[in-house]
């Protein structure tokens, strides 16, 4: 994958994308005297040079953006982890660290315009905490890209940078991931091997060769207009990279995707709607709750009528009751109407009083017709800012905002695995679904199929609830399990094992979906290896940084000794 020594420098092959190194550009002029020179031109200058470079790495950036939902042009991220590699080409690491911002802030700008919900400067602000991990993976990109087969190693890095983010601060932030813009591409099958991390990193190597392809052919080129002998040789190893992109791209083909049954559950998803959407979509206190109640007696009178068939559970979503049915006997009163009214289990979502005065519970409730509410499962993972606020005495004093959240959420201890009619099912609430080890624990614990309980009123018609429907249609394949959505305001919907969308409500209607879902007890290679894959990806990735730099200082002991 590397460049013979006597063929057209890598630096050259780009060179409408590079800057001047800072030897070229002190060699250019006479006059040129960075110290002498007022701070202001120095930086225009520089400005300048940086400034083809940067553009292409936010229009790489903003092809990202494109991969995702609601656009879903998946193609896109390949092509922008092309670009992005392309870019990098030549730099050094302080250039590839600007470079990995100038590709993260728009492309996260773009994809997460939906927080302009609860307020614009939440935009820029996480836009830009996130760009910060590519600009340390674009720094280390460079050092990989020292080595023999880099992009390999680059590949690895993508995923190293996934981990971090997803985990840190507060528990990350996954929202972005390659392989959540591959919830329906050829890729996706992947996931049933190595989960989401194995779907980013045959993204990231197929981008990465397709950039070595590209760069090959360009000295290929320059080489047959210098009418060089080993033109020829030249452009094998671009052919090379460009076949195995290839099959990169076509290997997910060849992973079976399991959606045999062994049982079937018939469900309701009931999607009450909201007043309004937007941050204040709650309106007046058990309204959300009423018309869920509606919803749910307008079922149970279809289904005495006879045109709709009886479900074996009904699927409330998250803070379906906006008001805690154990502190508020009138929203107990009314849950148990509608629940006894349909005559099967309902799940419940609501907000209940936590531990303590200064603490909440985010739940589903398994709620019977005939013995009330049961078993229930807690939200592990509050949505930081959103749900709890980090040094909450600090912050508040800052961002008087933050005192709309006035009590933290606590976190559950346990699987969302209940028992609910017959069938028993993972619970996993809104965001959850986009960290892998919550759904895969869940799995694991005995769940037959998953159910999604979100409220995505705040988001309505910004395009986030279709990119976490995309995570759910990932989960599907990566866990061989049906998925039913159930939201507030939309998108509700029934995901297959396969990932196929089966059924999808419109955003802020009120709408009732019914279907028969497949129970599995099979988990999938990814749920046995768990973060094994993620890992050992993102380690390697690491350890080809510090193999360059170790051979790149050994290189440079020699030079000086005038070995």
């Amino acid at each position: 994958m590397r460049p013979r020594p006597d063929t057209v420098s890598a630096a050259t092959a780009v060179e409408p994308l590079t800057e001047p190194s800072a030897g070229a550009t002190a060699a250019a002029g006479k006059d040129a005297k960075p110290g002498k020179a007022p701070r202001r031109e120095r930086w225009a200058a520089t400005a300048r040079r940086a400034a083809p470079s940067s553009a292409v790495a936010a229009v790489s950036g903003c092809a990202l953006a494109l991969a995702f939902p609601p656009y879903g042009v998946w193609p896109l991220s390949v092509v922008a982890v092309a670009g992005l590699a392309l870019v990098l080409e030549g730099r050094t690491v302080r250039q590839a660290a600007w470079l990995g911002f100038a590709f993260a802030f728009p492309f996260f700008l773009w994809l997460l315009v939906w927080l302009r919900s609860v307020i614009w400067l939440a935009v820029p602000l996480l836009s830009a905490v996130e760009a910060v991990y590519f600009v340390l993976m674009a720094a280390l990109i460079v050092l990989a890209r020292r080595l023999p087969w880099w992009p390999l190693w680059t590949a690895c890095l993508w995923v190293s940078q996934e981990l971090v983010r997803d985990r840190l601060p507060f528990g990350g932030f996954p929202w972005g991931r390659l392989a959540f813009a591959n919830t329906g591409s050829p890729y996706t099958p992947l996931a049933a091997l190595g989960g989401a991390p194995l779907v980013t990193f045959a993204v990231a190597l197929s981008g990465t060769l397709l950039a070595a392809a590209a760069l090959a052919g360009h000295r290929a080129y320059a080489a047959r207009r210098a009418a060089a002998p080993w033109a020829l040789a030249a452009a094998l190893p671009g052919a090379t990279a460009l076949v195995l992109s290839a099959a990169v791209l076509l290997s997910g083909l060849l992973v079976p995707v399991h959606t045999n049954a062994v049982g079937h559950v018939r469900v309701a998803v009931v999607q009450g709607n909201v007043q309004q959407p937007g941050m204040h979509f709650l309106g007046r206190p058990m309204q959300i709750l009423d018309n869920h109640v509606k919803a749910t007696l307008k079922l149970a009178a279809d289904i005495e009528a006879g045109t709709v068939p009886k479900p074996d559970i009904v699927l409330w979503p998250e803070n379906s009751s906006d008001l805690d049915p154990f502190s508020n006997p009138a929203a107990y009163d009314k849950i148990s109407q509608a629940v006894q009214a349909v005559g099967v289990p309902v799940l419940v979502g609501a907000l209940v009083d936590g531990p303590d005065k200064d603490h909440v519970q985010n739940e589903g409730i398994v709620w019977d017709p005939v013995t009330g509410p049961g078993a229930h499962y807690t939200k592990q993972h509050p949505v930081p800012f959103g749900e709890y606020v980090p040094f909450r005495k600090a912050l508040t004093k800052v961002v008087p905002m933050l005192n709309e959240i006035p009590r933290d959420f606590y976190p559950g201890k346990d699987t969302g695995v209940l028992r609910i009619g017959p069938a028993r099912l993972g619970d996993v609430i809104c965001f959850e679904v986009a960290y892998d080890g919550i759904v895969r624990d869940t799995v694991n614990a005995g769940a037959r199929a998953l159910v999604v309980q979100t409220n995505n009123a705040t988001y309505g018609r910004t395009g986030q609830p279709e990119q976490q429907l995309a995570m759910s249609r990932l989960r599907a394949i990566e866990h061989g399990r049906a998925i039913v959505t159930a939201a507030t305001s939309g998108i509700s919907a029934i995901v297959a094992p396969d990932g196929k969308i089966e059924q999808r409500s419109a955003e802020f209607t009120r709408q009732v979906l019914s279907a028969d879902i497949p129970l599995r007890d099979e988990i999938t290679v990814a749920d046995r290896v768990g973060t094994f894959p993620e890992w050992s990806l993102a380690i390697v990735g690491l350890l080809s940084c510090a193999a360059a730099y170790a051979l790149g200082r050994r290189d440079r002991t020699g030079m000086a000794k005038g070995q």
